[in-house]
Formats: structure tokens, C-alpha cells, sequence
């Protein structure tokens, strides 16, 4: 891959809230920094995206200044450059709208988030490649929920429940071309709609949409075609053969979790070597 071919990540760190259960359980002062397996969730992110070899430049937005010296290793690699800091802002696509600004409207982005524990090179080689080959201007990571379950039995994920099938989302995000960084002004008038979910949802998807969904007749590839019609962003899925892209931190359980599959306790189901491909 051509240098010009790699993406920016920003990666989203700060407390969505005060008081955040996982850092509280785990004594640290935000829960990026809670380790997990011996490592903070946050440096297990940062190596992720080195060693992917797609990943040319990380920007971390969050957690807050005062916040950093709870991670020293974080605050090692702002120092050397390795990472570039932000400050965050008070909602999530504020932080992500901040972190785009300071990335050449040219440059292909990857959007993640610090509680994504479990993520791996080889995760964020299979998403930003099949992300590329799209031909989209923006792609989510999205994984089947029965293969989920079928890799964590009885655990608790949220769940997308679509006519063809529950998803899971992944925290990750591609934006790859200056079009598809529409996609997080979208998001920014959903957040602030957060507590009006009747006109939320008519304003995201539009009356058909909705009522599609509610009658159990909506796809996935229905939705997205919503988002697009909605914004003029062509927004594709991107189905990822690894169960464990659907597992995040939010929880205390959530990290058990997490703990248990990285010791070995949990085993992962095999790898699907077979692409799911892409709706269209």
C-alpha cells in the first residue's frame, strides 16, 4: 500500500460521563487507562493501529489534559509525536468533528473509539481494505450478532434487528473521501436530537424507513440507502469475520469479558476465512 493510500486515525478516549463504572472499578481516572490484561484499554488500541501498516498518523481526542498522567506510556508517545493529543469536547462527533479538522481533507479516516479492547491489526487491515475496495464514501464495521453469539454465549451486546438479521456494531468507522466526513455532521444533528427519538428517527431515516422497521421489513441495506438519501453520502457496511469487533467496554462485565478471552479462558470461534462481501 502507497503512503498516500494510508489513513488517519482518530481515536475517540474521553468519559462520555462522570463517574464512569469501569474506571471507578478499576481506580484509574478515565476508562481508557483501566488495564485490562496488563495494559491500559487505550495503548492496546494505539499498537492495534501501528501494527496494522494502514495507519499513518493517530490522533487521540480525549481524555482530558489534567487526565494524563494516569497513563504514562500514553503521554510518552504524545510527547515523541507518536501520538498527536486533542482535547476533547462535549459529545462524541464534537471530538470527532475537532479531529478532522486538523487532517488534509484528502486523507482517507479511520474513526475508533479507546474502549475497544479486543481490537486487533488484522481487524483494522480486513476493515480499511475492504472499506477501500467499496467503492463508498463512508463504510461502518458492523458484525452478524449470531456470530457473536455463537463466540460468547449468553452475553449481553446490543443489537440491530433487521429482516436480514441482527448486526453488532464495531466502533469503527471509514471516512474516504472528503463527501463521507459529512457522515459525522449527520451524526452530530442525531446527537443533539438524542432526546426528541420521534423526531430522531423521522429526521435520520424518513417516514418509509421507519415504518419499515417497525413492520420487521427493514434491511441493513434499506437503512444505509435512508442515510444516503437523507445526506447524499453513499454509507456501505462492511461485514467483519471477527466475532470479537463486536465487543467494546462499557460495561464491568464488559472487561471481565474482555479479560477472560485475552487470558485464554474464552476461546474465539475460528476465524470465517470467506468475505461476507458488501451491500449495495
Amino acid at each position: 500500500m502507497n503512503k498516500v493510500d494510508q489513513f488517519t486515525a482518530i481515536v475517540l478516549a474521553a468519559d462520555r460521563t462522570a463517574g464512569d463504572p469501569v474506571a471507578a472499578e478499576t481506580g484509574v481516572a478515565c476508562k481508557a487507562f483501566a488495564p485490562i490484561h496488563g495494559t491500559p484499554m487505550i495503548i492496546r488500541v494505539l499498537d492495534a493501529l501501528e501494527a496494522s501498516d494502514r495507519v499513518k498518523t493517530i490522533i487521540v481526542c480525549g481524555p482530558p489534559k489534567s487526565a494524563l498522567p494516569g497513563c504514562p506510556e500514553l503521554e510518552r508517545r504524545i510527547a515523541s509525536r507518536r501520538v498527536i493529543w486533542l482535547p476533547n469536547l462535549d459529545s462524541p462527533s464534537r471530538s470527532a468533528d475537532s479531529g478532522l479538522t486538523h487532517i488534509d481533507q484528502n486523507s482517507p479516516v479511520l474513526l475508533t473509539t479507546a474502549d475497544h479492547a479486543l481490537l486487533t491489526s488484522s481487524i483494522v487491515r480486513y476493515f480499511l481494505d475492504e472499506s477501500q475496495k467499496s467503492g463508498s464514501d463512508a463504510t461502518v464495521g458492523v458484525v452478524k450478532y449470531e456470530d457473536v453469539a455463537a463466540a460468547f454465549p449468553g452475553v449481553k451486546r446490543t443489537v440491530i434487528r433487521l429482516q436480514d438479521g441482527g448486526v453488532c456494531g464495531c466502533n469503527l468507522y471509514a471516512f474516504l473521501n472528503p463527501r463521507g466526513r459529512g457522515l459525522v455532521s449527520f451524526w452530530q444533528r442525531a446527537e443533539d436530537l438524542r432526546k426528541h427519538p420521534g423526531q430522531l428517527i423521522a429526521q435520520t431515516f424518513g417516514l418509509m424507513a421507519v415504518l419499515l422497521y417497525l413492520f420487521g421489513l427493514l434491511t441493513l441495506a434499506r437503512g444505509l440507502k435512508a442515510v444516503s438519501a437523507k445526506t447524499g453520502i453513499k454509507v456501505q457496511p462492511v461485514f467483519l469475520p471477527f466475532p470479537q469487533a463486536g465487543v467494546d467496554v462499557d460495561k464491568v462485565e464488559d472487561m471481565l469479558l474482555v479479560e477472560s478471552v485475552l487470558a485464554g479462558a474464552v476461546p474465539l470461534a475460528q476465524e470465517k476465512t470467506d468475505s461476507p462481501g458488501r451491500l449495495s
